[in-house]
């Protein structure tokens, strides 16, 4: 009888099926462990893409792997015709991806062999916003300071055409009296056509915890002492640049006068 089971060929079907099910439950296992881990692995590149600095494309002009250089484009930036600010490269920043790794907090180019000024750029935040009034900057002479006063031309008190023009603005960064941060402006680009961009990425910075990446670059045409304007860049960095996104060439002008780039000098119109 004992024999007759062992040889049973329903108990032979029996323990194949018992067989079959412990390998389907198994299986079972193991297809949900991967769908698992392939969520985490989605999870886990949607946190790192959200948190990473890397630029769009449409935004990197150069490759991910070098800086951008600031003034190669601003030899053509046609002489001013009546407009006080030009839109730049359809208002997108010249940063790549490395200037968004690598650059860190403020840093300023050495005078050049005539004593002016080239590119500041930062990554700003909200630390790094004064919290005093702006100090005496009064013993700093940029080039081509020919200062002048225009009574009935300027609204000022005093109505002096020049001013020590911030390229990266004080209330930005609490910088002051430094020559390689300070160029000889107009009244008019100081208060009127840079503040306004001024003011957008300090707002921003006010209302929210992210950087922008800042770079403010003057443009001398040959070897004039007074800049023909500054080309202003930002970029919004955590949420890629739909806080604060432009670029823009702001001209070095004061309504009613004229003046000698190569020197400084100036006259009514």
């Amino acid at each position: 009888m004992l024999l007759q089971q062992k040889n049973n060929p329903y108990r032979r079907y029996r323990g194949k099926q018992k067989w079959y099910r412990s390998w389907d439950q198994v299986s079972r296992m193991i297809l949900a462990l991967l769908a698992v881990c392939l969520v985490a692995g989605m999870v886990i590149i949607v946190i790192r893409g959200r948190n990473s600095r890397t630029i769009p494309a449409r935004y990197a002009v150069l490759s991910a792997n070098e800086p951008s250089y600031p003034t190669c484009a601003l030899e053509g930036i046609a002489d001013y015709a009546g407009s006080d600010v030009i839109v730049l490269n359809d208002n997108q920043p010249n940063f790549t991806a490395y200037d968004l790794e690598h650059i860190t907090g403020e840093n300023y180019a050495e005078l050049d062999a005539l004593g002016r000024c080239g590119s500041a750029v930062a990554m700003l935040d909200r630390s790094m916003m004064p919290t005093e009034p702006r100090g005496e900057i009064g013993h700093i002479r940029p080039t081509g300071w020919v200062q002048e006063k225009y009574e009935d031309v300027i609204d000022s008190d005093p109505p002096y055409l020049y001013n020590r023009s911030h390229l990266l603005a004080y209330a930005l960064t609490g910088e002051n009296a430094n020559a390689q941060n300070l160029i000889t402006g107009t009244r008019h680009m100081n208060t009127v056509t840079m503040l306004p961009y001024e003011e957008e990425v300090m707002q921003y910075l006010d209302d929210t915890r992210n950087h922008v990446l800042y770079r403010v670059t003057p443009y001398f045409k040959g070897k004039e002492l007074l800049a023909r304007g500054v080309e202003m860049e930002a970029y919004s960095v955590e949420d890629y640049g739909r806080g604060v996104c432009f670029h823009v060439f702001v001209y070095n002008v004061q309504p009613g006068i004229r003046i000698n780039y190569r020197t400084g000098e100036s006259d009514r119109d």
